[in-house]
């Protein structure tokens, strides 16, 4: 699955030529190791590194006689050496060159992802910024409850995002792991030495116990991890969707000028994008449980995962970078409407003060589920709330007219919101 505006270098990190390049060079370096310690000829080193090439589609053609893929691949490469060739592959065995190559294309696609990861974060931080007084009803359930700004909503993502960036970046230390172990993981033919010496050329890290493949809890928590970003793009698409509501329209993801939202009904301006990464985000939170049901595979190895990776690997990564670019475009151009959050926060003509008032009237010495009752009846009647409270008996003798001017006031409600976002966000107002 190749999302329509995939970006050309996250398509590229799982090109079958980048695979086999990745791997002809793992080969490479052993077969120079190999050499440095004489067991195999410097010169036949030195002429695989000099001619050594790889072509996928010839690699595609053997691999439609022998029906083995690394086969295909080091007969390809050796055609290319020529006597020199017959050195590839010396003491190695299929998973060593496929394990290795893979975690060099997890590495990278996690760099990508990363990039796009920031790319959002700043784009969600430039708008909780110009956001932050921006006024707006606060909900549970779907109800008004108190308020909140727009600018805190989009903090609270930002924090949110800044924990996936700490979970990618640890994923891409956890997956940074090759082995060269050989057949079963005992170095049988090579020892651990031409491993470590590969691989800090490649910057892996050779895996403790390879038992023949690197443990697959290692890509589990790879893409869990890229499943919990997807998982964040999703709640924010779903706000998104809900503050574009024809009774809210609060928020609307960007409309151009000669779009059109409905085939129909030419009024339609319908939230396609975040939609669309909802969807997504369902088909990535997917892989990260198919990574995991990779984990248990037959003694020293199976294939049973390999089928797997060969779909997950890419369609995750290109699915998640697709994603990113595309809600850091929502977010970039989102069309906030403050006016249409005070009109929807005056909805409920100072109901959300509610809590206040019946905090002040414990403070006042009566018993709270008294207070509560006299609280309640008042948000329950008809009218407005505040003149409900102001006309009722039981309430105003124990609360003057100007306490709770200053209850009503939801700029006492606000008063800590820019303590929050600056530690959030770490920047001045």
């Amino acid at each position: 699955m190749i999302p329509r505006y995939s970006r050309p270098e996250m398509v590229s990190v799982w090109s079958d030529q980048h695979r086999l390049e990745l791997m002809l060079e793992v080969e490479i370096l052993v077969c120079e190791a190999l050499a440095a310690r004489g067991t195999i000829p410097a010169e036949a080193a030195e002429e695989i590194r000099a001619k050594a090439s790889v072509d996928a589609g010839r690699a595609a053609e053997i691999e439609a006689v022998v029906h083995h893929d690394v086969i295909a691949f080091v007969t390809a490469a050796a055609e290319s050496v020529g006597a020199a060739g017959r050195y590839l592959h010396f003491g190695m065995t299929s998973s060593d060159v496929l394990d290795t190559a893979f975690a060099l294309q997890l590495v990278e696609s996690a760099s990508l992802i990363e990039k796009g990861l920031r790319g959002l974060m700043s784009a969600v931080k430039r708008q909780a910024l110009a956001h932050r007084s921006t006024i707006m009803a606060g909900r549970t359930h779907g109800i008004h409850a108190e308020p909140i700004t727009f600018g805190l909503k989009l903090a609270g993502w930002y924090s949110e995002l800044t924990r996936d960036l700490e979970r990618l970046l640890e994923a891409r230390n956890g997956i940074a792991y090759g082995t060269l172990s050989g057949a079963v993981g005992t170095y049988a033919i090579n020892g651990p030495e031409i491993e470590s010496e590969v691989l800090a050329k490649l910057g892996l890290t050779p895996e403790p116990v390879a038992t023949q493949i690197v443990p697959r809890d290692r890509h589990a928590v790879y893409f869990t991890t890229l499943a919990l970003i997807a998982g964040a793009i999703e709640r924010f698409a779903t706000e998104i969707r809900h503050l574009q509501r024809t009774e809210l329209l609060e928020a609307l993801e960007p409309f151009g000028s000669g779009q059109k939202g409905s085939s129909a009904m030419p009024h339609k301006r319908n939230p396609i994008l975040t939609e669309n990464l909802s969807g997504l985000a369902r088909l990535v939170r997917s892989y990260g449980l198919t990574a995991m049901e990779n984990m248990p595979l037959w003694h020293e190895r199976d294939i049973s995962h390999s089928s797997v990776e060969r779909v997950i690997a890419p369609d995750a990564t290109i699915a998640l970078d697709f994603m990113l670019a595309r809600m850091t475009r929502v977010i970039d151009g989102l069309d906030v409407r403050p006016e249409r959050m005070a009109a929807n926060l005056a909805l409920t003509s100072g109901r959300l003060a509610s809590e206040k008032i019946l905090l002040a009237l414990v403070e006042s010495g009566l018993e709270r589920e008294v207070g509560y009752a006299w609280v309640q009846r008042c948000a329950m009647a008809e009218g407005d709330f505040a003149d409900n409270v102001r006309a009722d008996p039981d309430i105003t003798k124990h609360l003057k007219d100007s306490d709770l001017n200053d209850l009503l006031d939801y700029g006492q409600s606000l008063r800590h919101v820019d303590e929050i976002m600056d530690r959030v966000l770490r920047e001045e107002k």
